[in-house]
């Protein structure tokens, strides 16, 4: 009889802890999947890109010099590169702002935000002084390399945030799937 008093208490102990546990978790994906938090990162996330990619367009000539400063691509894709992806970015970055088709835009802007942090890191272990590109292509980057990576992964916690909560508040995604 004792054995079992003592096995019911340690079951007892472990529903008590995953229950905290479950409350907490609970709570924190109530605040994480909350439709006023994902729709603001979905508006910021949408600004900064469409922001970013302004100076891009206007300047394709600096921003290809700008890519060729990283040494990844080979010289024949980076004009491509440089004409392309700004409006990629201005395009997913708007699609982000309206909410429309914002799943897809996520994962674009996710995937570009990998592909910024990965170019970063290379250059930051070779050694390369660059200017970043991000914002303007006219003045270098503020701050040491390594800033720009946390901002970017910051951005891209921001991409998957808003792809898993799977929320349509003040977005035309939500008015097309009640048409």
């Amino acid at each position: 009889m004792a054995t079992r008093t003592l096995r019911s208490s340690l079951v007892a102990g472990r529903r008590g802890t995953s229950t905290s546990f479950r409350l907490m978790a609970s709570t924190m994906n109530k605040f994480l999947t909350n439709k006023y938090l994902v729709f603001l990162i979905r508006l910021a996330i949408g600004i900064v890109f469409v922001y970013a990619a302004l100076s891009k367009i206007t300047h394709p000539d600096q921003f290809a010099r700008i890519i060729y400063n990283y040494h990844i691509l080979p010289g024949g894709v980076i004009n491509l590169f440089a004409l392309f992806l700004p409006w990629i970015e201005i395009l997913c970055g708007f699609l982000l702002i309206i909410g429309f088709w914002h799943k897809s835009a996520t994962v674009i802007i996710g995937g570009v935000t990998m592909v910024f942090i990965i170019a970063l890191t290379v250059a930051l272990f070779r050694g390369v002084n660059i200017e970043c590109g991000c914002f303007s292509t006219t003045s270098k980057a503020k701050g040491p390399v390594i800033d720009l990576i946390v901002r970017d992964t910051i951005m891209l916690v921001g991409c998957a945030l808003i792809f898993a909560a799977n929320k349509t508040f003040l977005a035309l995604d939500g008015l097309r799937r009640r048409l």
